[in-house]
This record gives structure tokens, C-alpha cells and sequence, in this order.
């Protein structure tokens, strides 16, 4: 049996460029054959790759479906909603999520929290983590962050520095809606 070929075509490269390397960015490690699929799909504008399979073998030809902008695109509320849910009003990580996902996410959260720029002792690190969750585990916080290479450490865990990266859309999304309610 023969594959029937599912054309995929884009309007804007660059919007789907950044969709999917934002996909990417959120996605921990390699994503399997079925994963990569979707997140093309998405890039240019379709739900999933089965809305694509299906748009493609009903025969409607017409014009491709433009992409929502990249900021909307690569937004998934729900994800941001659990993930909102793991803090509290003063902004401290009240539990460890349970979705890889969602641990990323929060890692980004309390990333945005430290100080750039700026060479920090073990015990300091261990303090800011400590005033920052709830559920106490502050290595286990230290150690993802480092892993996630969003902090860097020397060789004898002494000096720990944040890592100055581009913040992925939904943590991004989270902070400025957190912002917007400590101004009201």
C-alpha cells in the first residue's frame, strides 16, 4: 500500500519558522514522528496533523489556511492555566507540576525571578529558590534550572550565574499577566 502524499503549504515562512521553533523550544527533548507531525501542522495553521490528513483527502483544494499570528499561534491556555494554578498571589511555586511541560514552564517563571547578570554563591541561589516555592525543595528547583541550562554553575558548585535566554511565549504570557494584576 502506497502513502498518498499531504502537500503542506505555507503562507507566511517566517511565522511558520517561528512557530515551530517555539514548539520546539517547549518541547522537552526530541519529539517523536506523530509529535513532529503536529507541531508542523500547527505551524502553518492547521489544529493537528489528522485536520491537515483530512483537508487535504477531501478534495478542497482552495487556499491554505493562514496561520494565527506566532504569539497566538504558540499559545496553549490550558497549559498556562495549570501552570498558573501551581503558584499563589505572591507568585511562589506552591507544587511541583506534573507535567514535563508545565515543569518547564514554571522553571522559566522562577528563571525570570533571579537576578541577571549577576554571580551568586550556592547559598544565595538555595535562599532566592527557598522565598520562591512552597513545597520545599529547593535543590531539586536548583538542579532543574541548571539542566535546563537557564543557570550556569562552575565546576565545584560554588558560583551559579542565570543563563540570559529568550523567555518561551507561554512563561512570557504568565508574566505579563501576573504584571498586569499587581497593577490593578
Amino acid at each position: 500500500m502506497s502513502r498518498k502524499p499531504i502537500p503542506l503549504t505555507v503562507g507566511d515562512t517566517s511565522a511558520f519558522a517561528k512557530s515551530l521553533r517555539l514548539q520546539l523550544a517547549a518541547h522537552e527533548g526530541l519529539p517523536s514522528h506523530l509529535q513532529f507531525l503536529n507541531m508542523l501542522a500547527r505551524a502553518a495553521g492547521h489544529g493537528n496533523f489528522q485536520s491537515l490528513r483530512a483537508k487535504t483527502g477531501s478534495g478542497s483544494e482552495g487556499e491554505p489556511p493562514i496561520p494565527a499570528p506566532v504569539r497566538d499561534a504558540a499559545i496553549d491556555r490550558k497549559h498556562i492555566e495549570r501552570v498558573q494554578r501551581s503558584f499563589d498571589e505572591e507568585f511562589r511555586l506552591m507544587r511541583w507540576p506534573s507535567r514535563r511541560m508545565d515543569q518547564v514552564t514554571a522553571l522559566w517563571l522562577l528563571w525570570s525571578r533571579i537576578p541577571s547578570a549577576r554571580e551568586m554563591s550556592e547559598k544565595e541561589v538555595n535562599a532566592l529558590l527557598r522565598d520562591r516555592h512552597l513545597f520545599g525543595d529547593h535543590a531539586l528547583l536548583r538542579r532543574e534550572l541548571c539542566e535546563l541550562g537557564l543557570m550556569s554553575r562552575t565546576r565545584d558548585g560554588s558560583i551559579y550565574r542565570r543563563v540570559e535566554r529568550p523567555m518561551p511565549i507561554q512563561a512570557a504570557t504568565i508574566l505579563r499577566q501576573h504584571s498586569s494584576r499587581q497593577a490593578d
